[in-house]
């Protein structure tokens, strides 16, 4: 019963820095653009990500929950040391990365936990999984990259023409909300499962009131810790303007929202920011943060990597003493 509870505090606390790092993937383009306010953008995002959540947040919850390790298969006293140690692990990295107002992939971060784990644990690994979630880990920055490369150069076109010259700032500001609440919804519903899949491979969730659980936490964290990679994202990246922002949020958004109908878990954190270049690569390279973009491509790869030997160290250890 304790080690249960501990779990479930381990996903609070690991929704709680998913909402602090994960924020800015839906507003940050917004607030740096001058659009919108902090405030606005964390209400937003908010009650969106909680919606996405919990209509579309089964899908991956389950491949996190089993697609990467068995865990419905393991001894249950394996079950739970794995999803304990995972979820602490894969939170703390996060959290250090939040700190550093680094936007890092909270998907990353909890399968490179789950898969440390399970070498922990000498069990069962879905490697050709997890070979997939990979490549559509790369495929994620480069997918929105392209997408806001051909997005916005025709949304610069679009309001060139005469008939939006009146109403085209007004226009610009409406779909800048409309794309930052699609974008947080999607994010919901994708990254829910990074700190809830594993209570549903527990056998004691469904994969409904894990996705409320995860939301809850998620909420907490944006409200109370949110603006550090809001400020990343966007001020430091690259000069924003409002238009940047409605290509980079519907490039990202859709980019997401592909690989969540197959259950793909995927970095809206890789999306988002990879929509960003796309757009600053438009506008011209002078005006995009070069040393920085190799700060965060380096905290990306390191994300699994660091999560899955934190895990891999606690597994070893508790299972050393509890001999």
């Amino acid at each position: 019963m304790i080690i249960f509870v501990l779990i479930i505090l381990a996903a609070l606390y690991m929704g709680w820095s998913m909402g602090a790092n994960d924020a800015a993937n839906c507003v940050g383009a917004d607030i740096g653009s001058g659009a919108m306010s902090m405030r606005t953008g964390i209400i937003i995002t908010c009650v969106f990500s909680f919606l996405g959540a919990m209509f579309f947040g089964s899908n991956v919850i389950k491949t996190i929950g089993t697609g990467v390790v068995a865990l419905n298969e393991l001894p249950q006293i394996h079950t739970n040391i794995l999803a304990l140690a995972s979820l602490f692990s894969a939170a703390l990295w996060v959290t250090l990365a939040t700190y550093k107002k680094f936007p890092v992939s909270t998907s990353h971060s909890i399968v490179g936990a789950v898969a440390g784990g399970g070498i922990a644990l000498n069990t069962s690994i879905h490697w050709e999984k997890i070979w997939q979630i990979f490549v559509c880990w790369v495929l994620t920055p480069l997918g929105s990259c392209l997408l806001a490369i051909l997005l916005y150069p025709f949304f610069k076109s679009i309001f060139k023409l005469s008939i939006f010259k009146r109403w085209k700032l007004a226009i610009i500001y409406i779909l800048i909300y409309i794309t930052s609440a699609y974008l947080a919804f999607t994010w919901g519903a994708n990254d829910v499962a990074n700190a809830t899949g594993i209570l549903y491979g527990t056998q004691k969730f469904t994969p409904q009131s894990a996705a409320i659980l995860g939301a809850a936490a998620i909420i907490f964290g944006i409200v109370t810790w949110g603006y550090r990679v809001i400020e990343t994202v966007g001020f430091r990246i690259a000069n924003i303007t409002p238009l940047m922002t409605v290509a980079i949020e519907i490039a990202s958004a859709l980019n997401v929202h592909i690989y969540t109908h197959y259950g793909i878990p995927v970095s809206t954190s890789h999306s988002i920011v990879g929509a960003v270049w796309g757009a600053g690569i438009v506008q011209g390279i002078k005006t995009m943060n070069l040393k920085l973009a190799r700060e965060i491509v380096l905290t990306w790869a390191l994300t699994p990597l660091i999560s899955g030997i934190i895990t891999y160290a606690i597994i070893t250890v508790f299972v050393f003493f509890g001999k």
